[in-house]
């Protein structure tokens, strides 16, 4: 009986044939499986660039392309009679000399952009790789047939010319030399692209099956029909993962912590699911996995219903947030749910408070003191705060002063304590308390109570705060796997800045860094409104963006500048529906905006239009993605909002973390869009946007 190992490119194949061809195609697929009489035969194809190249006729006008070895059939591809001849004639596939991972090769497309290569480098002696030689190129594992096309390189331009014709494990190695890095770089980014390490034992150069076996993010092997279904029913994301993604998830058992970062689309929430479900189907013990909000959490949810087929296993994972575990963790310890204050209400104290202070310090600066030093360290004494260090906070406090704020978010404590409500914040500070007081009763098998967490799977962490953080900590027992943590310091859109070791999470860290979601061109435009720089918090020093790309172009980002609010929101209008005119789904397209009246207005005017798509503040995108954004009102003195900036003579250091915070939350927004990014604004622009 033949094996058949299915690419990722299959199911986006099938999909673009009418529903009957494609029903056709699926059927002659199983019958191949199960060698019936009437089952497609592989036929050879003429001059092919490899003799194990086939094609199988699955239906009218539709025909597959096989690597055949032994009894391993690798379809490739799904194309009309003359597209799929002509694939079969263009590609050639290898196996990666170095980490015996499969290859495939647009070889056609390199021969045409030799003769370019090679004039580019008869007008200069510069050569990019002229200082490599040939032996390490070769023990990188570039292909002995790519060494004399490199020899020709001369600059960075030509070799990022070269990237969509090359495999992924062929440009990785080039692309840390082409730039200046060390072969023990160049050879941590090959051993990257391997999913399955080979081991000890020398690569089979000649063993396709074997590197398809390493290879899962480019064959996932189908025995049976039922099997074959399932591939063809779920989404890519369920079965074909990148190699640095797959080994992340698959692991099957981290000595303790792991905190997995990397820039927008590089996979981290894709990894957190795909860890969680690891984790269910392999041990015992309940799972937490931590989302944003509720609202993302429904999504999550949704994803692992799809992702995980063993209903025991889904059951071990529940999907919620912080707040959410604080939430039940004090109403079962009080008996009642608590009472939660409101912002007005919470404003006024802090008014209030201000005024005790003499009006020294203004209802922010105690309120961002309280939170960022006061319940980020869990001081509860006047004698601890005294004592502290401030991190992040630029304006210097004797003890006196001290005191006086003190006394002032004393106020403000007390008034809540006396009517008994509470932040949230203080909620999950009382939860990590109640769970430290009652660890070993809380989380055993045999709790009678709560359920135990044996597992916590965190997503977008970089917006915890401590305190959220320290109740995590309390909610699952040290040991093997306890806490698998995904996030992007660059994507912050609260000031929670702490390295995890200081809140007692030592972490196995590891950093993704290609995005598969983002056209290089969204990317890049990103990455100027972000500022590039480094972002500290999760890790201990900072987090880069360097080294940070994507896989594929795409179209620039649309900036459109207009002459007042309503011809900017008319404009909207015309863009969103010529976007379901070119047959997007409504649920693929999102519009967002800075503030909640413009949110109001773009939906009211959408609704005139009958362009029924999410509309939703900016924070609304957080964890989400879209093929197509719309990002309007981005227009100076909107974004960022002035009423969220800290006066620049309260505290300078505050200011510049704000205006930070609020570039995070823009960059966020934007790297949401997997196709689209359109923004615009009427008046002056957002001084955020690039040039």
């Amino acid at each position: 009986m033949p094996r058949l190992a299915i690419a990722p490119e299959v199911l986006a194949d099938l999909d673009a044939f009418t529903r009957p061809t494609r029903r056709d195609a699926v059927i002659a697929m199983r019958r191949f499986l199960e060698q019936t009489t009437t089952a497609p035969h592989p036929e050879r194809v003429r001059n092919t660039r490899d003799p194990r190249v086939a094609t199988l006729w699955l239906a009218d006008g539709c025909r597959a392309v096989v690597v055949r070895q032994r009894d391993v059939y690798w379809m490739l591809t799904v194309l009309p009679d003359a597209e799929a001849w002509s694939y079969a004639q263009r590609h050639r596939f290898s196996v990666n000399a170095a980490i015996g991972v499969a290859e495939v090769w647009d070889a056609e497309a390199l021969e045409r952009v030799e003769p370019a290569l090679r004039r580019s480098a008869g007008s200069t002696g510069e050569r990019l790789f002229g200082h490599v030689p040939e032996t390490d190129l070769l023990e990188l594992g570039i292909d002995a047939l790519l060494v004399p096309l490199v020899r020709l390189i001369t600059t960075d331009v030509n070799l990022e010319a070269l990237e969509p014709l090359l495999p992924e494990s062929q440009y990785a190695p080039l692309w840390v030399l082409g730039r200046g890095g060390s072969m023990a770089e160049a050879r941590q980014a090959l051993d990257a692209q391997a999913a399955v390490p080979p081991g000890e034992a020398e690569v089979d150069v000649t063993d396709l099956p074997a590197a398809l076996e390493r290879t899962p993010g480019r064959a996932a092997f189908v025995p049976g029909p039922a099997d074959l279904e399932r591939v063809l029913s779920l989404p890519r994301w369920c079965t074909f993962l990148s190699p640095a993604q797959h080994r992340l998830a698959h692991q099957s058992e981290y000595e303790g912590s792991v905190l997995v970062t990397g820039g927008a689309g590089t996979g981290k929430t894709l990894v957190a699911l795909h860890r969680a479900a690891h984790l269910a189907r392999a041990g015992e013990g309940r799972i937490l996995l931590v989302t944003f909000s509720q609202a993302v959490a429904a999504d999550v949810a949704a994803k692992l219903d799809v992702l995980i087929e063993d209903r025991q296993a889904r059951e071990r994972i529940e999907v919620g947030n912080a707040e959410r575990l604080a939430h039940r963790i004090v109403a079962e310890a009080e008996g009642r749910p608590p009472l939660l204050v409101g912002g007005p209400d919470l404003a006024t104290l802090w008014q209030e408070a201000a005024g005790i202070c003499g009006d020294l310090h203004s209802p922010a600066f105690l309120l961002r003191e309280w939170e960022q030093v006061i319940l980020a360290q869990n001081l509860c004494t006047l004698q601890e705060y005294l004592a502290a260090r401030r991190p992040g906070r630029s304006v210097e406090l004797d003890d006196e002063e001290r005191t006086y704020v003190w006394k002032a978010i004393e106020h403000v404590t007390g008034r809540l304590r006396a009517t008994g409500r509470r932040t949230l914040l203080q909620l999950a500070a009382e939860a990590s308390m109640l769970l430290g007081r009652d660890t070993g009763d809380l989380l055993g098998d045999d709790a009678p109570r709560r359920e135990p967490y044996r597992h916590i799977v965190v997503d977008e962490a970089q917006d915890l705060h401590p305190a959220q953080w320290r109740l995590l900590r309390a909610a699952v027992p040290p040991g093997p796997d306890d806490l698998f943590i995904a996030g992007d310091p660059h994507q912050r859109i609260f000031d929670t800045r702490v390295a995890l070791s200081t809140l007692g999470i030592k972490a196995e860290t590891h950093r993704l860094s290609i995005s598969y979601r983002l056209p290089q061109e969204i990317l890049s435009w990103a990455v100027r409104l972000r500022g590039g720089g480094p972002a500290d918090g999760l890790v201990d020093g900072v987090t880069e963006l360097v080294g940070f790309r994507a896989t594929h172009p795409g179209r620039r980002p649309e900036v459109r500048e207009y002459t007042s609010p309503e011809a900017e929101l008319a404009g909207l209008a015309v863009l969103v529906t010529s976007w379901l005119g070119d047959g997007v789904p409504s649920g693929e397209i999102a519009v967002a905006a800075r503030t909640g009246d413009m949110v109001k207005e773009a939906k009211a005017v959408l609704g005139a239009a009958e362009a029924s798509v999410r509309v939703s503040t900016l924070h609304g995108l957080k964890g989400l993605e879209f093929r197509r954004v719309a990002l309007v009102g981005v227009a100076d003195g909107v974004v960022p909002a002035a009423d969220t900036l800290t006066p620049a003579a309260e505290d300078p250091t505050a200011r510049a973390h704000d205006l930070q915070r609020e570039r995070g939350l823009l960059y966020m927004a934007c790297t949401r869009a997997a196709e689209r990014l359109y923004v615009s604004y009427s008046g002056r622009a957002s001084p955020f946007l690039p040039p």
